[in-house]
């Protein structure tokens, strides 16, 4: 069983999986394969050659650009953007409601060429820079600046890319 609206654009060579639901407005570029039980809010926009796991919810009006992965059970929340070639683990998670003023912020996003592991939370306003790398189970709570690698509850800067 699958649910995709009539508004929704799926390029050629898509591969969507069982019990998988598809609101309005959605494009979804050539080559990409969709996992089972997988949610994809109104006006989202999915990359082409993306690989998206069983269990995951995109919210509305999400981008992802092309050839970027997600493991199972992410939680993309609305108007979260995420660039090309972007490789992300399982349990990644973004959020815009700041607990403190119990106001929501600006989405978070992602930028091309970032590895995010297993577990990570990106917080309201906060960024990943192009090429960056987040340790698994780490809160990001501040900008993350290109070729950066971080890691830590809260994510903290540990080293540059070309250092590993």
């Amino acid at each position: 069983m699958r649910d995709i609206a009539a508004s929704a654009k799926i390029g050629e060579n898509v591969i969507i999986g069982k019990f998988v639901i598809i609101e309005d407005d959605v494009v979804i570029g050539d080559g990409t394969t969709i996992g089972d039980f997988t949610l994809i809010r109104k006006g989202s926009r999915i990359g082409k050659n993306c690989r998206i796991k069983s269990y995951n919810e995109i919210r509305t009006n999400v981008t992802i650009g092309d050839d970027s992965s997600f493991g199972s059970r992410c939680t993309l929340c609305a108007d979260t953007i995420i660039g090309s070639n972007v490789d992300v683990k399982y349990g990644f998670v973004t959020t815009t409601l700041d607990f403190k003023t119990r106001e929501d912020l600006d989405a978070g996003a992602v930028g091309d060429g970032a590895i995010v592991g297993v577990n990570v939370t990106l917080m309201p306003g906060a960024s990943i820079g192009k090429g960056a790398m987040i340790g698994g189970c780490s809160q990001v709570r501040d900008a993350v600046g290109a070729n950066e690698v971080w890691f830590g509850s809260p994510a903290k800067f540990h080293k540059m890319i070309d250092e590993l």
